[in-house]
């Protein structure tokens, strides 16, 4: 009988969390630069900030999931990208997402919770679209 696991064992993880950290590394000097504007900018218009923080945030995990997809397009064209691929792009950058949120670094954006969660998934099948396959 096959092993269900199998595929697991022959994905490249290793690069796989390369792509993550390099993404995550990215989003949060973003982050960090965007949270010193906003605290900036919130003195002057606090209600404007607060109707768009939820599609912001979602957004943003949106385009988090996107920058991995093409960092490893661009940078690791060793990996052969296909759906299992993506599942594990996705899983890399939710492990490293929740080990980012017990690090004492300022969040806004690049945060850990169920709409970056969904975001990170549309944002790495939006942009693999071509690999789904």
């Amino acid at each position: 009988m096959r092993d269900p696991l199998q595929r697991l064992k022959y994905l490249p993880w290793l690069e796989l969390f390369q792509v993550a950290t390099l993404t995550i590394l990215i989003v949060t000097a973003l982050d960090i630069v965007l949270i010193q504007i906003i605290i900036t900018l919130l003195s002057r218009t606090s209600s404007f900030f607060e109707t768009l923080t939820g599609l912001v945030i979602f957004a943003s995990a949106t385009g988090i999931g996107a920058l991995a997809v093409y960092l490893m397009e661009r940078f690791f064209q060793q990996i052969h990208i296909n759906t299992a691929t993506l599942w594990a792009l996705v899983f890399c950058l939710s492990v490293l997402l929740f080990l980012k949120s017990y690090l004492r670094i300022p969040v806004f954006l690049a945060g850990f919770g169920y709409p970056q969660f969904i975001g990170v998934i549309l944002g790495v099948f939006l942009r693999g679209r071509r690999y789904w396959r």
